[in-house]
């Protein structure tokens, strides 16, 4: 497990400088022009944790609305480029664990995550959640969104593995090709995650190539 974390995680530094393309491609213009204003209005003029920044694309909308803006990422390069996003604090962007996030970066009544639950295997999502809740107060909303069964036209799933995880094989510009984990859950699978773990579901949609889920709190 940890090896595949530390495969993902060089993968995507590799793929920092470009990964913002996969926002441009036309079949998804309507989804993101959706997300773009709906993500903001749900957590308007709240204290955010962002888990798993990546570059920073969704942070530069969220911070125009929310009160507070704390990014983080398990790996650098994506992180130094969301520090240069405007309107992002620097100060406010930091290395730390998707399921561990530090007790140093206080409590927060609003979390997101975009395009992450995907990589985490099935054996660590209830840790997932039990870490993020960890630094959320009562009450407070969570938004996560991720690829939905479309993403599978590009990118088919080569293996799965005892567990249960699915994973692709993915070719960056230089020719390398790495193995990454990504899951598809369903909406029972996540719902049911989410109460497991004290949240009461309030939104699930399923776009042409994203799924939304919003949930509270207890």
């Amino acid at each position: 497990m940890r090896a595949a974390a530390g495969a993902m995680q060089s993968y995507y530094a590799a793929r920092a400088t470009y990964y913002d393309a996969v926002y441009e491609r036309v079949e998804r213009a309507a989804d993101i022009a959706f997300l773009r204003e709906h993500l903001p209005a749900r957590l308007a003029a709240r204290d955010v944790l962002e888990v798993a920044c990546g570059t920073g694309y969704w942070s530069q909308h969220l911070v125009r609305r929310v009160r507070r803006l704390v990014l983080t990422d398990a790996v650098a390069e994506p992180l130094a480029l969301a520090a240069t996003r405007p309107g992002i604090d620097a100060a406010n962007c930091h290395i730390a664990d998707a399921y561990a996030p530090p007790e140093s970066l206080g409590k927060f009544n609003g979390l997101f995550a975009g395009l992450w639950f995907s990589h985490v295997a099935r054996a660590r999502r209830a840790a997932f959640f039990t870490g993020i809740h960890a630094r959320l107060t009562p009450g407070a909303r969570v938004l996560l969104i991720d690829n939905n069964e479309a993403q599978r036209r590009d990118f088919p799933n080569e293996e799965v593995d005892a567990q249960g995880d699915t994973y692709q094989l993915r070719t960056l510009r230089d020719g390398s090709i790495h193995r990454v984990l990504k899951n598809f859950p369903s909406r029972d699978e996540l719902q049911a995650h989410v109460q497991a773990a004290g949240g009461r579901v309030t939104d699930y949609r399923n776009l042409d190539n994203f799924w939304l889920l919003e949930y509270e709190l207890g």
